[in-house]
């Protein structure tokens, strides 16, 4: 019997392309990959049954929803948490502070760019994830547990390559875990955590980078004015003409985006 997943891809949900599916599929399954342990279990809830077949298990149609809904509100969280939007959104957060634009561009800019950008970089981490996730999936080819234990090697895969040993270490000792043999034991519990903490510290390095041109900029201007005797004229009505001029002759946001997209390289 075709997987009721495709299904309701096919039928209920309009997509664009294969990729799109497989995005979605992406999100659905890490969903159904965490969900509590409780919940498969006898005396949960009565309209969930997972049966065994030569296949695999098969999950109920009740679970696929069940699933299916959880994914609506835990998609941004794991859009935040497992991919490069943190890293990118807080740059151009900062980048907004150093130029002093206030709300130039807006915040909604900022997050339509940041989207883009995040899909852009992990394209790669998704085509993996349809090339030996979905297809096979919805080719009838592997059961669920084994589609949903290859999607979440290239994440795996993707955080440990942006993640510093030592915050990995660091949760390892907080929770008590134990040596790690090698990368690929990591676990998610401790993964997650420490995936964040490094692309936060990464974040904060390239904007601090990026604010000492306009610091300096600042300084100068403050300098001249105070040398005028101009000390009720505020400083950054002066700069932010010199500012935007500098990052418009750098092709700055070519140069931002360029910078952000490379740092992800491995």
């Amino acid at each position: 019997m075709k997987p009721v997943l495709s299904k309701v891809f096919n039928t209920t949900l309009v997509f664009n392309s294969e990729m799109q599916k497989a995005i979605f599929l992406v999100f659905l399954t890490l969903i159904i990959a965490f969900l509590p342990g409780a919940v498969y279990a006898d005396g949960g809830l009565t309209a969930i049954t997972v049966q065994d077949t030569a296949a695999g298990k098969q999950y109920s149609v009740t679970l696929q929803i069940l699933a299916l809904m959880t994914m609506f509100t835990l998609l941004p969280a794991i859009l935040l948490t497992m991919t490069s939007f943190t890293r990118i959104i807080i740059v151009l957060s900062i980048l907004r502070q150093a130029l002093g634009t206030a709300q130039t561009p807006s915040n909604q800019v900022l997050i339509g760019l940041s989207l883009f950008l995040t899909f852009f970089i992990m394209s790669p981490v998704f085509t993996k994830v349809y090339n030996e996730a979905y297809s096979p999936y919805v080719a009838e080819k592997i059961s669920a547990d084994d589609a949903i234990e290859k999607l979440k090697r290239p994440f795996h895969d993707f955080m440990m390559a942006q993640t510093r040993e030592d915050d990995i270490a660091l949760f390892a000792r907080i929770s008590d875990h134990g040596s790690i043999d090698s990368p690929e034991s990591v676990p998610f519990s401790l993964l997650l955590p420490a995936f964040l903490t490094s692309e936060l510290k990464t974040a904060f390095q390239i904007g601090f980078m990026l604010f000492i041109p306009f610091l300096i900029i600042d300084l100068v201007v403050a300098s001249v004015l105070m040398a005028m005797g101009m000390m009720m004229l505020s400083p950054l009505i002066i700069s932010l003409p010199f500012k935007l001029m500098l990052f418009v002759l750098i092709d700055g946001w070519a140069l931002i985006t360029g910078t952000l997209a490379m740092s992800f390289v491995t």
